[in-house]
């Protein structure tokens, strides 16, 4: 796919130009190499490349297993594939505006938020969103784990009577992520331009076989219906919590999406890329996970969500069970390394540039995931979707809410990049208005969590209207968020236009 002017719409049209505010801001406690604008030079991103991030990004365990996850909780398979559509199109729209800012400015998500929150208090944004990708990191690592298991029982038959030998597995595929963390962004995109092609072969193997083994796509979605749950609510009353919990999963990267796009040719790029890649790869792999589970009631009589598991019953075939556990390993190592990597290293160095680098950040970041005891957030597809997704998502949305208002409204995409690598800048070192926005939008919601995350199957019954706060949850949030803090701005008289 040819770009046309690949750097028109770039904010600095050479590189002398970066080069120049690079040396006026290189003695700044707030800068370092791995925060600095991106030049034309390293603009080497185009729209396959985006497109295929997403590709590798979506094509994954947990993607795989959330629409059947709606399915547990009482949808039938149309209601959750068309909510997981629905919720990715929306978060499409921050994703594509936060998106815009690192094509034109080339500066990474943390240096992004220092004109919204403050130099100082871009470090509140910055690790939120830094320790949502550390039990991101830990959930597809354990996932990406138990695929070695397997893996493993097939050349030791003995494997699976070692005692630990999942968190044996575990820390084995964790050591193969923390040496591509150790080659840095260049290794990472390299990784995901091939690995999307990949991952594409292994689902439409594990489609394949689920329609023919389930005799015809039309008898396994029709028995997709033992699959659901017993419906303990309607389907309004899941339909809500389930689109906010299912926007939730890519409100992290809607914040951070900078991180990449400073490094796409033009705005084209990214919006082509990110308009393909999300929510149609999204809809694919979460019918997939549909079709292939319904398939598994048809052959083995019962559901087998997880195809790490699936994959040793539908073949014992050696060789054809290993090269698609390794192909398992590619889409989790694929994930992790683009979603929950690239914006906590850079979050982490943003606290102490001069201290962190974007590879140590990505040792923290991995750390930091096995902390999080990841096997316990993953261990109920109702806790993982409504309690994780939801609660998370919640605090982003405002997140995204205040960065939006400030970059498309307040400042009107005007930002002095030199500021914002300086202590004593335009740009204060803490943005009240910002944490204000944040608390006005957050603090409703709180007791809505608080009851969720202690009802069994996160939704809970007859719920008030406090609780239906929560139940809209990221956008209640980014909607409060973004008008309290644009009203506050235009009060305090910085919009511009005044």
């Amino acid at each position: 796919m040819t770009e046309a002017q690949p750097f028109h719409d770039l904010a600095f049209k050479t590189d002398a130009q970066v080069d120049a505010i690079c040396a006026q801001v290189a003695d700044s406690p707030l800068y370092n190499d791995d925060l600095a604008p991106a030049g034309p030079r390293e603009r080497t991103w185009n729209t396959w490349h985006i497109l295929a991030m997403w590709i590798g990004m979506s094509v994954v365990l947990t993607t795989y297993t959330l629409a059947a996850g709606l399915m547990a909780a009482g949808m039938n398979w149309w209601q959750a594939l068309s909510t997981v559509g629905i919720a990715n199109f929306i978060v499409l729209i921050p994703m594509v505006l936060n998106a815009h800012v690192g094509v034109r400015y080339g500066i990474p998500f943390p240096v992004f938020v220092r004109s919204s929150f403050g130099t100082v208090g871009a470090n509140f944004a910055a690790l939120a969103r830094a320790i949502v990708a550390c039990g991101w990191f830990g959930i597809q690592t354990w996932l990406g784990g138990l695929a070695v298991s397997g893996i493993m029982a097939v050349l030791w038959p003995g494997w699976s009577t070692l005692a630990g030998h999942d968190f044996i597995a575990f820390f084995i595929f964790w050591i193969v992520q923390v040496v591509i963390i150790l080659r840095g962004m260049e290794g990472i995109k390299k990784f995901e331009s091939w690995a999307a092609l990949a991952l594409i072969l292994v689902g439409v193997w594990l489609l394949y076989w689920g329609i023919s083994a389930g005799h015809g796509l039309s008898n396994v979605l029709d028995t997709s219906a033992r699959m659901m749950g017993t419906p303990e609510h309607s389907f309004w009353e899941l339909f809500w919590p389930a689109l906010a919990a299912n926007v939730g999963y890519w409100a992290t990267l809607s914040l951070n999406i900078p991180d990449f796009t400073r490094f796409a040719r033009s705005q084209r790029s990214q919006i082509i890329g990110q308009t393909i890649g999300l929510p149609l790869t999204m809809i694919a792999y979460s019918f997939l996970g549909i079709a292939t589970t319904a398939a598994t009631v048809v052959v083995f009589d019962k559901p087998v969500w997880n195809p790490v598991d699936l994959v040793p019953m539908i073949t014992h075939n050696p060789v054809i069970l290993i090269v698609t556990m390794i192909l398992i390993l590619i889409a989790q190592i694929s994930t992790n390394m683009a979603a929950n990597v690239v914006a906590p290293s850079n979050d982490f160095s943003n606290v102490a540039p001069r201290h962190i680098s974007f590879r140590t950040g990505g040792m923290i970041t991995a750390i930091i995931g096995v902390l999080m005891f990841p096997w316990a957030i993953f261990n109920s597809a109702s806790a993982y979707i409504f309690t994780w997704l939801g609660g998370y998502g919640s605090l982003l949305g405002a997140i995204a809410g205040v960065m939006i208002a400030d970059y498309w409204i307040v400042r009107r995409r005007q930002l002095d990049i030199a500021d914002l690598y300086r202590v004593n800048g335009q740009y204060p070192r803490w943005n009240w208005i910002a944490f204000v926005a944040i608390a006005v939008a957050i603090v409703p919601v709180i007791p809505g969590f608080i009851a969720a995350s202690t009802t069994p199957g996160g939704v809970v019954a007859n719920p008030g209207f406090i609780d239906r706060l929560y139940t809209y949850g990221w956008f209640f949030t980014f909607a409060v968020a973004l008008v309290a803090y644009w009203m506050m701005s235009v009060a305090r008289g910085k919009s511009r236009g005044r």
